[in-house]
């Protein structure tokens, strides 16, 4: 039983177009290789990859489960392909990084920018990712580096924090809050807010501040994104207690951001395998990391 790299790329096609036709304009080839290969595949393996119902394909359990893994590995081939290009082209490696989506407005963008102009011959990839992600990055070797704004617990990761920082509230500039420099948690209660949904870190460390402060926190919207927040104020749907990071953010320069009496702290942190003790790319760019954060 043989399951060849172009049966696996065929197949990954037909799992992402959902479809014979997407998955063969996809990869240039006609609608009945890629059948006849499906077909194949299905017989060799021993596995019902699809069924067929009123001409569609729908991906049986099986297919599910073997397309995770062929999409992993992938991924992995990808890599190879990428370091093979930079081999041939003179250059020096690439640097795979993620971070919280807080961390794009202002902290990574600067020591990315940094890191280019000083190493010009490293490609950088970089995308944001959820904290309950960053783990399964790094330990899959798809990111060198992951930047979270808060720790994470797992056996297998180091995290290491670089910086601190505040949740801050953010409010329309004609808001009657905004004549404070410094706003208490009482005076946000009595306005509409809008937080973080409770099961993620952010409203936890909301809701916790609110607790200890012996307030009842009665919020009006729950979010799942600090600049769905930012847009909701925006709309005057009321005020917001969001991260600093994106408070401070350009996009948001006809609102303003009021420090809180209560400090809620964030602990951003550098998550890498436990098992990479090599000196590579990423140490070069966590020293850059460390200066932006630094210098704020």
């Amino acid at each position: 039983m043989d399951f060849r790299l172009r049966q696996m790329e065929i197949f990954r096609s037909v799992m992402l177009t959902g479809s014979i036709n997407g998955a063969a304009k996809l990869l240039f080839i006609s609608q009945p290789a890629v059948s006849r290969i499906i077909a194949h595949t299905e017989q060799t393996l021993g596995l019902k990859l699809f069924n067929r119902a009123k001409g569609k394909l729908i991906p049986t359990p099986e297919g599910v489960a073997l397309f995770r893994q062929v999409d992993e590995f992938y991924e992995h081939a990808l890599q190879v392909n990428n370091f093979a290009r930079d081999l041939a082209q003179g250059a020096t490696g690439t640097l795979n990084l993620s971070s919280s989506p807080c961390l794009s407005y202002t902290v990574m963008p600067r020591a990315i920018a940094q890191f280019i102009a000083r190493y010009p011959k490293i490609r950088v990839v970089y995308h944001t990712s959820q904290l309950n992600c960053m783990a399964t990055e790094v330990l899959s070797n798809k990111v060198d580096v992951a930047v979270a704004v808060m720790p994470i617990q797992h056996p297998n990761v180091k995290v290491e924090v670089f910086t601190t920082g505040k949740m801050a509230c953010v409010l329309p500039k004609d808001h009657p809050l905004g004549s404070q420099t410094v706003l208490s948690l009482a005076d946000v209660s009595a306005y509409p807010l809008i937080v973080h949904h409770p099961s993620i870190t952010f409203g936890k460390l909301v809701s916790t501040a609110f607790r200890d402060a012996g307030l009842e926190m009665r919020s009006r919207v729950n979010v799942f994104q600090t600049d769905v927040a930012c847009s909701l104020v925006r709309a005057g749907a009321g005020i917001a207690i969001v991260d600093e990071y994106t408070a401070c953010a350009g996009a948001w320069h006809d609102l303003m951001q009021r420090p809180l009496a209560e400090p809620i702290t964030l602990t951003p942190c550098i998550v890498r395998s436990a098992f990479d003790n090599q000196a590579t790319h990423a140490d070069k760019f966590i020293e850059i990391l460390r200066g932006v954060a630094h210098a704020r």
